[in-house]
């Protein structure tokens, strides 16, 4: 878990690998004590941690300009993506507070797993809201810094544009 704290935190959470990603995301919520009123999405990382193909909490719907197609949670079982001992992923809680978990597999077992249960659990978890929301952030198109020498000439004139230069493509065919 990423913290301010300078001791370890982590939980070890025995989960049945037919479980959803969001019966995962929802027992490592409960395991630190955090809501789940949150966007959140998990990706499958390296050694490197680098992030990978995305799982979503939510259908954020169809985005075809996205290099990457993405999962939704519930609609995925852990082995659906994760099969392999030391496989990780990096889970990213709260996009505003940025809460990062960084998830290894650690142990393959035939045991049945009714529900998740935290078998191991050292250090303490901060308190969801004890890291700040930058209060500065803004969505939207107020923090696009675009200068007219890369994205254009701070010269143009509106007498210079002809809309009748733009008639040709009327005669423009789809077919």
């Amino acid at each position: 878990m990423d913290s301010s704290a300078k001791e370890d935190i982590f939980r070890d959470i025995q989960i049945a690998n037919t479980a959803t990603y969001e019966d995962f995301y929802k027992a490592i919520l409960n395991a630190f004590s955090f809501g789940g009123n949150q966007m959140a999405s998990f990706y499958l990382s390296n050694d490197d941690w680098d992030k990978g193909f995305e799982i979503t909490y939510m259908d954020m719907g169809n985005n075809d300009e996205l290099d990457e197609p993405t999962a939704i949670m519930s609609s995925h079982k852990l082995a659906d993506f994760v099969s392999k001992k030391k496989q990780k992923l990096i889970l990213v809680h709260d996009f505003m507070r940025m809460w990062i978990f960084l998830i290894e597999l650690v142990e393959i077992s035939d045991a049945t797993v009714e529900q998740p249960t935290v078998v191991l659990s050292v250090g303490n978890a901060p308190a969801e809201d004890s890291k700040e929301i930058d209060k500065n952030f803004q969505f939207g198109d107020d923090d696009l810094d675009f200068d007219d020498e890369t994205y254009g000439d701070d010269d143009f004139n509106d007498d210079d544009f002809d809309m009748d230069d733009l008639n040709d493509f009327d005669d423009f065919d789809d077919n």
